[in-house]
């Protein structure tokens, strides 16, 4: 069994969907027959988080939640990802939520150091822009993960673009 956790933009245009999920695909499909299996760590956030777990599960994969702070769901998850946020929430075989009372930087941060925590491998559907001051983000991770020795895989297919 191999744990592969995720970091990603949050933006991803409409046409990028289809190419990063497609991108996740064949990444993750080696390690779906790894003996155990495979588990996908996620916080499951709107774009590259959720196409990850997605995948995990389309893969025969299960699938653990970090959830950055309590009110979470409430405060940071958009309307129209709420749907697809909690869907996930049920299909995972386990959920953690951080004993943070809000979404805030020190959430983010704690959120990235789980997810590595809990990781053999970092999945990063990433720009390669550098990180952007403000913690906890894509750049952040993918720094983390590499200084901890973990295994970092770039997703960023020819063709996807961050909306704005």
């Amino acid at each position: 069994m191999i744990a592969i956790a995720v970091t990603g933009h949050l933006d991803l245009t409409e046409a990028s969907v289809p190419l990063v999920r497609d991108a996740l695909r064949e990444v993750l499909r080696p390690f779906a027959g790894d003996e155990g299996g495979l588990t996908g760590v996620s916080c499951i956030a709107q774009g590259a988080d959720s196409l990850f777990a997605e995948v995990v599960l389309e893969l025969g994969g299960r699938l653990v939640v970090v959830v950055p702070a309590r009110d979470y769901r409430q405060e940071q998850v958009e309307p129209e990802h709420a749907v697809v946020f909690d869907r996930l929430a049920e299909a995972a075989d386990e959920v953690l939520v951080l004993d943070h009372p809000s979404a805030n930087r020190a959430a983010y941060e704690d959120a990235n150091r789980v997810l590595l925590g809990r990781a053999e491998r970092l999945v990063a559907v990433w720009n390669g822009e550098p990180p952007s001051g403000k913690g906890g983000g894509t750049a952040d991770a993918v720094s983390e993960a590499r200084a901890a020795g973990l295994p970092v895989d770039v997703v960023w297919p020819t063709g996807a673009a961050r909306r704005g």
